[in-house]
């Protein structure tokens, strides 16, 4: 037979074993970038979002200045706006930045952890922790502001550790955690019930005002230690989200492939914990934050990676319209929490009846 029978022999067999290998490489290769330019574009869509909300904060308000005038506060010099927008805007903005973030992330890698959207704070018993030591602190101590939020940061911290340890048999089990979690939150909840009742009129709505979760009180120094932390808690959690998303297959196959799992379960959930903790001092358990980022985040990523890092700027997004329209979108003011509650809570049934409905469990 010829070189040219040949030839064409070959061509009319079609595509050997080796063409359809580099075939389905490329068509990986594709989709992994497709993913990773989506992520990239839904991140930057985020941060766009967050500054642009930001600057609406300080900008808009019972009195409208324009960026121009914030620029000018900011670098220090002289205005007619510098005790708005210096001392009340720009604290409370950036607490709301600061809160969110923490929440939103530190939610989502909770969830992601255990995969179950109902392993978030708000459910699982960490920000009753806080929310019990707090009022304790208010109404039956008496103690000043500052002490409360070092209260309500130890508790939340203790809290964590203690529902991690009894739900650590061997493994952490996402449900047996949950389920712990809610027992615990329900015995906190009845010691705030207890507090509160024995509450004077005044220390009442202290009390109430820190539960409910508010930025009226932001201020620099409230905010530092918050800060400090989420310098380096919120790198940890980004650099743990390739192991996290390995985790999310299964602890065995993450394994497998090479994840340290005892590892990186323990410093995903001392970072989260860090964050919560230190977030609720700062501005209270602002409800569910942390329970709606994930899933929004990961509703707008889609299956591209693990979002942590989305998680938080949703967070962030959520305690900034929140508190704005808590502000000026009705007739009276209101903490954020309420509005964060509203959006929250009707999701949290829906997602039960959902859960129920599909014969599935926590």
């Amino acid at each position: 037979m010829s070189a040219t029978s040949t030839t064409r022999a070959a061509a009319a067999s079609g595509p050997g074993p080796g063409d359809r290998g580099s075939a389905t490489v490329a068509a990986v290769a594709a989709a992994r970038g497709r993913r990773t330019r989506r992520r990239r574009l839904v991140t930057a869509g985020l941060l766009v979002a967050v500054a642009a909300a930001y600057v609406v904060a300080l900008t808009v308000g019972e009195a409208v200045y324009s960026p121009a005038e914030v620029v000018r506060v900011v670098l220090g010099m002289d205005s007619d706006a510098s005790f708005t927008i210096g001392v009340l805007r720009l604290p409370r903005a950036s607490t709301a930045v600061l809160t969110g973030l923490a929440f939103g992330a530190a939610g989502t890698a909770f969830q992601t952890l255990l995969r179950n959207p109902l392993a978030s704070p708000d459910v699982i018993g960490i920000s009753s922790g806080a929310s019990a030591a707090a009022v304790v602190g208010i109404v039956i101590l008496g103690l000043g502001p500052t002490t409360v939020s070092i209260m309500a940061m130890v508790a939340a911290l203790v809290t964590a550790l203690a529902i991690y340890a009894l739900a650590n048999r061997g493994g952490v089990a996402g449900s047996r955690l949950i389920l712990i979690g809610i027992g615990v939150a329900a015995m906190l909840n009845s010691v705030v019930a207890y507090a509160l009742s024995r509450a004077a009129q005044w220390d009442l709505q202290i009390a109430t005002r820190w539960l409910t979760g508010n930025l009226n009180s932001s201020s620099w120094s409230s905010l530092l230690p918050l800060a400090l932390v989420a310098v380096v808690a919120l790198p940890l959690l980004l650099w743990c989200a390739r192991d996290l998303e390995a985790m999310r297959l299964g602890e065995e196959t993450a394994s497998a492939l090479g994840v340290r799992v005892g590892r990186t379960r323990l410093l995903l959930v001392i970072a989260a914990v860090a964050l919560l903790a230190f977030a609720t001092a700062a501005a209270g358990p602002i409800s569910f934050v942390a329970f709606l980022a994930g899933p929004i985040a990961a509703r707008i990523l889609g299956p591209v990676g693990s979002p942590v890092l989305a998680g938080g700027l949703v967070g962030a997004l959520l305690v900034l319209v929140a508190d704005f329209l808590a502000q000026f979108a009705f007739g009276t003011r209101f903490p954020v929490g309420v509005v964060t509650g509203v959006l929250g809570a009707p999701y949290l049934v829906y997602l039960l009846v959902r859960t129920n409905r599909a014969g599935g469990s926590l």
